[in-house]
């Protein structure tokens, strides 16, 4: 190597006995004990694998060297550093089995099931074989043609030869070629092709050239007068001079045509000629062309022929809802609104005057695109369903101002508070009852009430008369007995009237429709007369009248 001019350094780190060889070969000889040969210590050695060392997959030290492996389904390559993946299926190492199709894959391989074969082939037994389309009868040659199988396909393979200055047709035929037609320059200039069977032959040209030609400068050919570009033309104003081989025509420019009467170009009314098929929607002729336009609510598409529809909700024309629909839109309202008669703007409904008094119990109130229902402003709150007014018992949730002496007592939209008191010469016996304590003789025992109870009734405005209130009579009730009942204080008015439904019982009835709102006390006096003596019992009765329940 020294011989060679290359350095005889090791661009790794060798053993002892490594070293020693690698020396002898690069000196040529045995290393002389003066040479210095580095001993390598096993930290250095396991240093060189840090980090995989230089190997990509797996770093292993032998010896002293570095020695570098790969992992499962890879092969080393030359550099002995990197690796590369086996291709199992092209090496036939794979396991893959009968009718399975072998996929190679980075550092292994798949095997998948194989349901079909490519065209050419069919499947037997499991494995894609070729099919011999001319055994089998399924090709397409023709006649004057041999089939040819091939792995996979075929081909047809012509019957005859063909001799120079021929060609084989699609028939299998030879056909004579025209070298005149085919060549690009079968002769010399000023000589004239003439095709033969098979062949060609080339004669000189006679240099009388027809109209429209004349002859070039060598005299060898004649070439084209190009007409337009001399100005020898007759096409007319507003014409097209377009030069042809050995003569020209003139043309009307794009949109017009030729009149012989008056020999010149007029436009042509596009839509008159071609009425429905240019435009969708309208067309309107222009010179020399046409114009397509569309309809209100449409607009013309990108092809300047269709038409398509305009979204115009896109510039919000209505005041709430729009709907585009097909060349036009639709303005529609929220809920509790109604378009107006512009079409276009809504206005509120008045739920409260269109329902009658239908929607709310008490009071409806109109909001704009809705309605709300509204209480008593005291004595009721709204129940859940937004439409009924709850009565507020005021003495269950203590809001009322009775006193502690009083008694609260609750009515339809509001309450009352109570006084019971018993008069001299009586004692309360309960919340609403007083017994008497004496009397003084037997005409007093009679026309004083023994008992004085306290009754509370409520009912509303404007129910129908006669409405039995109050049913009275003495419990228990034995045979023989009889009541006279009177009203003796309370009925100033006449509102109310007794009777008897038996010799035992009597009611307190409402004879006149009371219509406002009204608070009665009516004393009602019941005689009992039971085993020849009267007994006398006062039922003081509160009666409050209020507005309609709600």
């Amino acid at each position: 190597l020294r011989s060679e001019g290359k350095s005889c350094e090791s661009s790794i780190n060798l053993g002892y006995p490594c070293s020693h060889v690698m020396l002898s070969c690069c000196e040529g000889g045995d290393p002389s004990p003066s040479q210095p040969i580095r001993i390598v210590s096993l930290e250095e050695e396991q240093d060189k694998c840090k980090d995989n060392g230089p190997c990509k997959h797996i770093c292993n030290v032998v010896e002293g060297n570095v020695v570098c492996s790969c992992l499962s389904g890879y092969t080393l390559m030359a550099d002995g550093i990197s690796c590369e993946d086996i291709n199992e299926c092209v090496t036939d190492t794979h396991t893959c089995q009968r009718r399975e199709h072998c996929l190679n894959t980075v550092g292994s391989f798949k095997c998948l099931q194989e349901l079909s074969c490519q065209p050419g082939y069919e499947l037997k037994d499991g494995e894609c074989v070729d099919i011999d389309e001319c055994e089998t009868g399924t090709h397409s040659c023709k006649v004057n043609f041999v089939c040819q199988n091939t792995e996979g396909s075929f081909y047809c393979e012509s019957k005859q030869r063909c001799m120079d200055g021929f060609l084989q047709d699609p028939e299998g035929n030879c056909v004579d070629i025209n070298e005149c037609t085919s060549l690009p320059e079968p002769c010399k200039p000023g000589f004239n092709c003439i095709n033969t069977v098979g062949s060609y032959t080339c004669q000189r040209n006679m240099l009388t050239c027809s109209r429209g030609y004349h002859s070039n400068e060598e005299g060898t050919r004649c070439v084209d007068v190009d007409e337009c570009q001399t100005g020898v033309h007759r096409c007319g104003e507003g014409q097209i001079c377009h030069n042809l081989p050995g003569a020209y025509r003139c043309d009307c420019k794009m949109g017009y045509q030729y009149d012989s009467f008056s020999r010149s170009c007029i436009d042509i009314n596009e839509c008159w000629n071609y009425p429905g098929r240019l435009c969708q929607h309208t067309c309107e002729n222009t010179p020399g062309s046409y114009h397509c336009t569309c309809s209100s609510g449409f607009r013309l598409s990108y092809d300047e022929k269709h038409c398509e529809d305009v979204n115009e909700c896109d510039t919000s024309p209505c005041s709430q809802e729009c709907a585009n629909v097909y060349g036009s839109y639709q303005c529609y309202c929220r809920q509790g609104f109604q378009l107006a008669e512009d079409g276009h703007s809504c206005k509120d409904i008045d739920e409260c005057t269109q329902s009658a008094g239908i929607l709310c119990t008490f009071r409806c109130v109109n909001v704009p695109g809705s309605y709300q229902c509204a209480c008593p402003e005291q004595g009721y709150t709204m129940a859940a369903n937004g439409r009924t007014c709850r009565d507020v018992d005021e003495c269950a949730i203590g809001t009322h101002n009775c006193s502690a002496a009083e008694t609260c007592y609750n009515i339809q939209g509001s309450f009352r508070c109570l006084s019971f008191e018993c008069p001299s010469n009586y004692r309360k016996v309960s919340d609403m009852r007083c017994e008497r304590i004496s009397c003084f003789n037997y005409l007093d025992c009679q026309n004083t009430p023994v008992r004085i109870t306290y009754y509370q009734l409520n009912f509303q405005t404007n129910i129908v008369v006669p409405a039995h209130i109050f049913r009275i009579g003495p419990s228990p009730a034995y045979a023989g007995d009889n009541i006279i009942l009177t009203i003796i204080k309370g009925n100033e008015e006449s509102y109310f009237s007794t009777r008897r439904l038996n010799s035992y019982t009597g009611i307190v009835y409402l004879q006149r429709q009371v219509k406002e709102p009204k608070d009665f006390l009516l004393d009602v006096e019941m005689k009992l007369w039971r085993q020849g003596t009267y007994t006398t019992f006062l039922a003081k009765i509160y009666i409050f009248i209020t507005a309609h329940a709600y």
